[in-house]
């Protein structure tokens, strides 16, 4: 068998388990506190290498339309082209380019992340992936956890309002955490 087969057979596409995995974010409101949402419908495969974790690959997305922030009206606001405008940019997608092992079970994962049309290059520290666990149904399972933070500015949503008291109403910063399921394909 050569290398090339050798290291081909290290590489295993898993998919992502949307009932199991969870796409959050956080955003200050009225500079005061935090408001939490996430998006219910995730899609995506992870190929990971199982003999070199750095040389795995992420592609990953979510739809816009199932972003939920437990009030109908915000959420109505957010997929306007005031914000997100899902009837134009109805996903976001994030593709790896680099990851890089950090030791103790820590990643450091690079890649370009699609908002709103727009295309930056963020890092996401991870914790994981969990060792792979079979599930009573016979397939097999690992899980991550994933945390970023940008600018949503930069990405083209730049709505806001400016507060009476001064401020605004939407922060700029926007902390993404992720806990993510895969099923080995």
């Amino acid at each position: 068998m050569s290398a090339l087969t050798t290291q081909a057979a290290a590489v295993s596409p898993w998919k992502i388990d949307p009932a199991h995995s969870h796409a959050e974010f956080k955003v200050k409101h009225m500079m005061i506190s935090n408001v939490k949402g996430h998006f219910k419908d995730l899609a995506g495969t992870l190929f990971l290498d199982d003999t070199d974790l750095t040389r795995s690959k992420i592609d990953a997305s979510v739809e816009v339309p199932s972003i939920d922030t437990r009030d109908p009206q915000r959420d109505g606001h957010l997929k306007s082209p005031d914000f997100f405008d899902a009837e134009k940019f109805p996903t976001l997608s994030f593709q790896s380019s680099r990851i890089t092992d950090r030791g103790n079970g820590e990643l450091s994962v690079t890649g370009d992340l699609t908002i709103h049309g727009v295309k930056r290059t963020v890092t996401f520290d991870v914790e994981g992936p969990a060792a792979p666990t079979k599930d009573p149904w016979g397939h097999t399972r690992i899980g991550l956890s994933a945390t970023t933070k940008i600018n949503r500015k930069d990405f083209g949503l730049t709505w806001n309002a400016t507060l009476e008291t001064g401020g605004v109403l939407v922060g700029d910063e926007v902390t993404i955490a992720l806990e993510v399921q895969f099923v080995k394909s």
